[in-house]
């Protein structure tokens, strides 16, 4: 298993033969409104690509874990071959389809893909009013013969869902969406730095690799406010901070 950050919750995986792309966002930097009531007014994304888009238009198959533009963009459906394998949320494929991709697969538990056995799994994306105006959102776990079991958890707060995830699969890698996304009122909708570690606790057999910072302007913990907080907790040494661009 390889994976790459390519920005924000967008990843490259490579995965028991086949490439998987997750959640693509392609907008240019600064081509998107900033997220409104978040207390910062610069436009998205705050960063560009870390390389030529090109890279990552012939995937084997595109996982979306939600609609929201940060995870599936104007940019990734214009880009992307209409003849893409898609797979999504439960909800959320009339939408894709009708954008044109006529291979769209919803996933209510699970599916399977050459011998991939791929896992819905849900999650909070936020608390209260807010929470519930988010919508639904997903995670996915995916597993293989003679490969890793990785855990994608998706724009989820630390919940009991997640702790039912990580209980049920025992994942070797969990990937988690941090940067502590808010609005001014409201509590986080995104894991922040408490979350983050509380993950890395509860789950000491897994590895947890932190992504979707630094690129939308909700997002108010960066990268090095985790790197702080995990040093301070003895646990960064148990996580993965990776990079634009970086492979894990």
């Amino acid at each position: 298993m390889k994976i790459q950050l390519i920005r924000h919750a967008s990843l490259w995986l490579e995965y028991a033969g086949s490439n998987f792309l997750v959640d693509p966002m392609f907008g240019d930097r600064a081509t998107m409104p900033p997220i409104a009531n978040s207390g910062d007014d610069r436009p998205n994304p705050l960063v560009p690509l870390p390389g030529p888009l090109d890279a990552w238009l012939e995937p084997d198959a595109v996982l979306v874990t939600h609609l929201h533009p940060d995870h599936w963009d104007a940019a990734a459906i214009q880009a992307l071959p209409k003849t893409a394998r898609i797979f999504c949320q439960h909800g959320d494929g009339q939408a894709i389809a009708s954008s044109g991709f006529a291979r769209t697969t919803a996933i209510q538990d699970e599916a399977s893909f050459r011998g991939i056995r791929i896992h819905r799994t849900d999650g909070r994306h936020g608390t209260g009013e807010i929470g519930e105006k988010m919508g639904a959102v997903s995670g996915f776990v995916l597993q293989a013969e003679g490969e890793p079991t990785l855990y994608i958890a998706g724009d989820t707060i630390w919940c009991d869902e997640v702790k039912e995830a990580l209980d049920l699969y025992k994942p070797d890698m969990t990937i988690v969406n941090a940067g502590g996304a808010r609005f001014l009122v409201g509590d986080a909708i995104t894991m922040d730095e408490d979350d983050v570690s509380q993950v890395i606790a509860y789950a000491p057999y897994t590895r947890v690799a932190a992504v979707h910072m630094d690129a939308i302007n909700h997002c108010h913990v960066t990268r090095d406010r985790l790197r702080t907080r995990l040093t301070a907790d003895r646990l960064l040494d148990k996580a993965i901070i990776p990079e634009d661009g970086e492979w894990l």
